[in-house]
């Protein structure tokens, strides 16, 4: 980022390394601040507060000079009273014949201010850059309290009096990044990326509650046959890396400045790797998102770059893909798809290790597509966790891939350290307990949805034997929750015909059926899926695994809640046996 502050699609983004304010005089005199009441002014006074707008442009001429003078005034007001202010110039007493008028400016300015979606930046010129690391949290603490003291102090001096009631709340940036020049392994082709500054730790100020064009996503992600990064330099003042480990498979995540929310979300999902681990080398996925190509409708898909065996993912910049789903599900789809490559067998579902109160151990997975019951059975299973469950720790909470060992045994390891579910599908307690560090996306529409970690890298990398394997079935009632198979070909026509009741997650309706419940990779490459889940699920089978189906009842109303709780009980006893 070369800019001291940028201010767009309200998102605003202050560079701490080219300009920090550590004093109320620096702060009202910096461009950022203008900036700010500049857009205050134009897209809050002028659009919705037409009597104010007019009030104060009619004393004061146009638009410009009362940017002007209300700055002008707000610096003097932390040094004079009112009556000093207007013995200096007599202009500005417009601004104290009604003193009530101007604190609800000042207030609506600070509201504006903190509906906006605000990040702060340091960017090290080099690896280890210890001093600027070490205070950026620090930098943030000072920098909000800044904000906070001037406003008060501008009220105080208005009022005549001091506030007695203060509200600790977060007035500078809802998240900050340290950016890092990394030099990797760049093959020539990807050269046009290479002066991207990489994302080395990512500060959160909850609760961060961010709103988002869409909330649904819609299609699945097709191979094209042409590199759609072939030529293309990114802007090193709009763009980020995100350097994460999905799964396994080291990857660089290009995202535009614009998207920043969804490039932000990535930490609570993925690990991010560490600077030993990416610096010199090549990654085994790259993914740019919200490049501006000059097309307005948009263009998902990915590329096999076997010349460099790398993946390529590419979302085009446009609002339809201002979506978290669209950033995950990609990144998901890369990781499928070079699974399969490997023999490895992807599984859209979640995954739980549990040690019931008598002692036994099981490794469950529930497969099945968006909406299923994945998350909600999880859910389901905290809810009865006092009752039955001496420990519980969640390995994947929507994808996981299946791995021959050397030995023969199948193991299944996660892809993600966290989960990006409804809000509605959660328990009220629970949600609220993530408060402090859940990502909430859309908090008043259908759909909305939070990312929270849920577990860390070493656990979902160690590799699990697995007991139980269920298909989730959303849609159909039945008496006995937990449908168990001996006939390994009705076992393989259930997990593969991936039906399911749409929910409302993307833009489905009605009954609908995905092959292997996994849009994301078996469906591109289903010929080589086909013949994976013919050798997994006879192996799994001859080591004694226990597969079936799971009837959640989740689509089904009124049984969203109690659905996947009978479920889960069931199975619980059955564990128990």
């Amino acid at each position: 980022m070369l800019h001291e502050f940028t201010l767009s699609r309200e998102r605003a983004m202050i560079n701490f390394t080219l300009k920090y304010c550590d004093t109320t005089q620096k702060l009202l005199n910096s461009y950022g601040f203008r900036r700010v009441v500049e857009s205050f002014v134009k897209q809050v006074l002028e659009k919705d507060e037409g009597v104010i707008y007019d009030y104060y442009v009619d004393h004061f001429g146009d638009e410009d000079k009362v940017v002007d003078s209300f700055i002008e005034v707000l610096k003097l007001l932390t040094v004079f009273n009112m009556e000093e202010i207007v013995a200096v110039d007599s202009k500005y007493s417009r601004y104290f014949e009604d003193k009530d008028l101007f604190i609800e400016v000042t207030e609506l300015l600070f509201t504006y201010w903190k509906r906006l979606e605000r990040y702060t930046i340091v960017r090290n010129n080099r690896l280890g850059n210890g001093l600027q690391n070490a205070r950026f949290i620090q930098a943030n603490e000072m920098f909000n309290d800044l904000l906070l003291s001037t406003g008060r102090r501008v009220q105080a001096t208005v009022n005549g009096y001091s506030t007695r009631i203060f509200r600790q709340s977060v007035a500078g940036g809802n998240a900050g990044l340290t950016l890092n020049d990394v030099n990797w392994n760049c093959p020539i082709e990807y050269k046009g990326l290479a002066s991207i500054p990489f994302i080395s730790t990512v500060l959160f100020q909850p609760p961060y509650i961010t709103y988002t064009k869409r909330n649904t996503r819609d299609g699945v992600f097709q191979e094209h046959k042409q590199n759609p990064l072939l030529n293309i330099v990114l802007n090193e003042d709009d763009w980020f890396v995100f350097p994460a480990k999905v799964g396994n498979m080291l990857t660089f995540v290009y995202f535009h400045k614009d998207f920043m929310a969804h490039g932000i979300g990535l930490a609570n999902l993925f690990e991010i790797a560490t600077e030993t681990e990416y610096v010199g080398k090549k990654p085994d996925m790259i993914y740019v998102f919200g490049y501006p190509d000059g097309y307005e409708e948009k263009r998902t898909f990915y590329y096999k770059d076997t010349k460099n065996d790398i993946l390529i993912g590419y979302a085009n910049y446009c609002d339809e893909i201002d979506y978290f789903g669209y950033m995950k599900k990609m990144l998901l789809t890369l990781h499928n798809v070079k699974q399969i490559e490997q023999r490895r067998l992807p599984i859209h579902g979640a995954m739980v290790n549990i040690v019931l109160r008598n002692g036994r151990e099981s490794n469950i997975i529930i497969m099945g597509d968006s909406g299923a019951g994945k998350s909600e059975s999880l859910e389901a299973f905290r809810t009865l966790n006092k009752k039955y469950i001496r420990h519980m720790r969640v390995i994947f909470d929507d994808m996981g891939y299946l791995k021959k060992e050397e030995n023969g045994t199948i193991k299944a390891y996660g892809t993600e350290i966290g989960a990006f579910v409804r809000v509605d599908d959660l328990d009220p307690a629970y949600a609220f307990e993530q408060l402090d560090k859940g990502v909430y996306m859309n908090m008043d529409k259908v759909n909305a949805r939070v990312t929270i970690p849920i577990s860390t890298y070493e656990i979902i990398s160690r590799g699990y034997p697995i007991d139980y394997f269920l298909y989730a079935n959303n849609y159909n009632e039945s008496d006995k929750k937990i449908l168990l198979y001996d006939d390994l070909d009705k076992m393989i026509t259930v997990f593969e015909d991936g039906a399911r009741k749409a929910k409302g997650t993307t833009t489905e309706k009605g009954l609908v059926k995905s092959y292997f419940a996994n849009p994301f990779g078996p469906v591109q490459e289903r010929e080589a899926t086909e013949v994976l889940v013919r050798e997994y699920f006879k192996d799994m089978k001859d080591a004694g695994t226990k597969i079936g189906e799971m009837h959640t009842s989740l689509a089904i109303e009124g049984r969203t809640k109690d659905g996947p709780l009978e479920a889960a009980e069931e199975l619980f006893n059955l564990i128990n046996e």
